[in-house]
Formats: structure tokens, sequence, C-alpha cells
């Protein structure tokens, strides 16, 4: 193992984690705020990925495909916030979860009806295309580092909104309580309906940004919707600060433990079995992380008690 090779897989476990965090941040404020589990959270980013391509295919632009997949991607959370998430907030998590899956249904075979069932793809712009010299001997891809300043930016506009404006103030009360905000004033509809817009916009974003790397297709937003919750287990449920450093942990856990754990189970076991071991193990490790901060901390890093 070389400290190159190292450094860049933890990179990679770098933008990883940021493209966790754009899902997961959405995902804890839905939570947190409206105390609603949605499990079609996965599908705003399979939405923002397609109108990206979508928009990437008409214009060639790049970059009006990254707003086409904020817009399309809010667009379709007012929509469906309006007309469905607005009837389950009184109703138990159970009425939530079988509600949300069923949109996972009709949303996913709604885009494969629109769109087809063969992926798409969007290409990097020329702009962010090919590697950049980061230290002497260590090259790394100039989109992907786009991808982790982006990550950090929106971080820290994240973390303006929520504690420096109106907005942000009226979203903590809501987390806090939200009977006695309304009571104050605040139309909780029109809020609601914000965060989950806000929410459904950083998933579309999220799903743009990595429709670049990998294939744009339908179903691509379950199985990082597993991994976005995994991270506000391990952050703290509402927790915009502990969404960041849990997806930080998961992305650099998963990315480090599937690339080194099998060479370093071969000094102490036979290399035919440390292979197949190691990597069932290093598919494991976020969820040992998990399970480890709940022992240490049941509420999570930064959840509340």
């Amino acid at each position: 193992m070389t400290n190159i090779l190292f450094i860049e897989q933890l990179l990679n476990g770098i933008q990883f984690g940021t493209m966790l965090f754009l899902m997961s941040a959405g995902l804890t404020l839905i939570f947190g705020v409206m105390g609603l589990i949605n499990l079609a959270h996965g599908s705003f980013y399979m939405i923002g990925a397609f109108c990206a391509a979508l928009v990437a295919g008409l214009t060639g632009s790049f970059w009006l495909a990254l707003g086409a997949s904020l817009c399309g991607a809010a667009i379709a959370g007012v929509l469906i916030e309006i007309l469905i998430i607005r009837r389950l907030y009184r109703r138990d998590h159970l009425d939530q979860v079988l509600a949300t899956f069923a949109l996972i249904l009709l949303l996913s075979e709604g885009v494969r009806w629109y769109f087809g069932a063969f992926p798409l793809y969007l290409s990097i712009p020329e702009s962010l295309n090919g590697t950049i010299p980061i230290f002497e001997e260590i090259i790394y891809s100039k989109y992907r580092l786009f991808i982790i300043l982006m990550g950090f930016l929106i971080a820290i506009g994240l973390y303006i909104l929520i504690t420096k404006t109106r907005l942000g103030i009226r979203i903590r009360a809501g987390q806090n309580d939200r009977e006695m905000i309304s009571a104050l004033g605040v139309d909780i509809s029109k809020l609601y309906t914000v965060v989950f817009a806000l929410g459904a916009s950083l998933a579309g974003l999220s799903g743009a940004l990595i429709g670049a790397i990998q294939s744009v297709e339908v179903g691509m937003g379950e199985p990082i919707l597993i991994l976005a919750f995994v991270v506000i287990v391990i952050g703290g449920i509402g927790s915009i600060k502990g969404a960041f450093i849990g997806s930080i942990l998961v992305g650099v856990t998963d990315t480090l433990g599937r690339v080194f754990l099998p060479d370093l189970l071969k000094i102490f076991i036979e290399p035919s079995y440390a292979t197949s071991i190691g990597s069932s193990i290093g598919s494991m490790l976020i969820y040992i992380l998990m399970a480890l901060i709940l022992i240490i901390k049941p509420s999570g890093l930064f959840g509340k008690s």
C-alpha cells in the first residue's frame, strides 16, 4: 500500500461522502422537521439525474443540466408534498413507509415509461475533464475535486441557512415544537413544502453530479438511499452537522475498506481466502461502524436524546 494510492482513495472516499451528504441532508431535514419517513427520497435523486440527462441532450450544456436537476427535483417535490405527503403527517410511521414505498414504484415506472429502460449518460464538461496535480506525485480527477468542492460549499450554505436566516430559525423551531410555531402565526404547511422541496432539490443535484460518473438509470436512487439512512443514524436525526460528518465517515470507511482490507488480511490468512473475506467484510464495514456508534451513543454523534 503506497501513500499515493492511499491519498487517492481517501479523496475518492471524501467525494463519495459529499454525494451522500447531499442525499442525507435533505432526508434528515425532512424527518427532523416533519417527522416523516420518506422512502421515496431516492426517487428525487433519480428524477434529478434524468432531468439533467434530458437537458444536457437537448442543449449540450452541463451547467444547464445541473440547474435542471435542481428545478426538476424541487418541482416534483412540491407536487408530491402537496398532493400526497401532506396527508401523511398525522399518520403513523407504518402508513408513511407504505405510502412512500408505493411512490417509489409509481415514480420508477413513470420514469421508465417516459425515458425508456435503457441507461442514459451525462458528459463531463471540457473545463472539468482530465486530471490536475495536487501534490508532486498525486494527480486527481478535476471533476471529482469539483464534486468535493461543491459538497463543502453546499454544506456551508446549509449551515448559514439553518443558523443565520429567518427561514432557518423557523426550520429549527419546527424541529423542536411545531405546534408552538404554528400558534405564533407561521404557516406550517408552507414551511413543510419549502423544506420538502429543498431536500428534494439536493437529492436531485446529487443524482445529476453522479450521473456524469455512472450511468443514469431507473432505480438508481434506492441503493444510495439505504446509505443515506445509515448516515443520518450515525450523525443523528435532524442534525445537518451530523449528516455531514456521518457522510464523510461512511464514504471514507466504505471506500478504504473495500480497497485495502483484502490486502491487509493477506498478512494474517491465505491470500486466496483474504480476497473473498476482505471483500465481504469491506462491504459490511459501514454497518459495523453504525452499530459501534449506536452502542456508544444511541442517538447518533450529534443527535438529541
